[in-house]
């Protein structure tokens, strides 16, 4: 950019600034958002400089461009929640077992431990299992037995079915 560009770049950007700050700051209704929305406009004006400065008013194409990023801003923010929203799990906090079934598969081994999560609690089949644990759907069906069998005794209940 030239001496002569850049003055006049500046004296654009000194003039225009503050108007087009209040304009955007009517749309969003946030001084520190306005005041970066109008920094990106300005700052878009100085990489078209070469071309936006020929025209008649320059801080009018800015305004518009800031006019632009504004509206787009209050929109991203106004569906904002309901994005937030999809993006959160159904339920926020998974109902816990019995503490004491909790602890009871806290005796179990690693493997076991997650077979039963994935079949009990999260109600997976056993092929599914075996994919997630990179065994096979026997080894599975073997861990949820014996699981089952040390549950039975730590909680002194009847051990009752078995895996399908």
């Amino acid at each position: 950019m030239q001496r002569d560009e850049q003055r006049d770049y500046e004296w654009v950007y000194r003039t225009g600034f503050t108007s087009v700050a209040r304009t955007v700051f009517l749309i969003v209704n946030d001084r520190a958002v306005a005041e970066e929305i109008t920094q990106d406009a300005f700052l878009k004006l100085l990489q078209k400089w070469s071309v936006v400065s020929d025209y008649e008013r320059p801080e009018a194409w800015t305004r518009k461009v800031a006019v632009r990023m504004a509206v787009r801003y209050v929109g991203r923010e106004r569906s904002r929640p309901q994005r937030e929203r999809r993006a959160q799990p159904l339920l926020a906090d998974p109902p816990l077992p019995d503490p004491d079934v909790a602890r009871a598969v806290a005796t179990l081994a690693p493997m076991q431990r997650a077979a039963v999560a994935l079949y009990y609690w999260e109600d997976r089949p056993v092929l599914e299992i075996a994919r997630i644990l990179q065994v096979s759907e026997s080894t599975v069906k073997q861990h949820l037995h014996r699981a089952r069998a040390r549950l039975a005794e730590t909680l002194d209940e009847e051990v009752s079915g078995d895996v399908r």
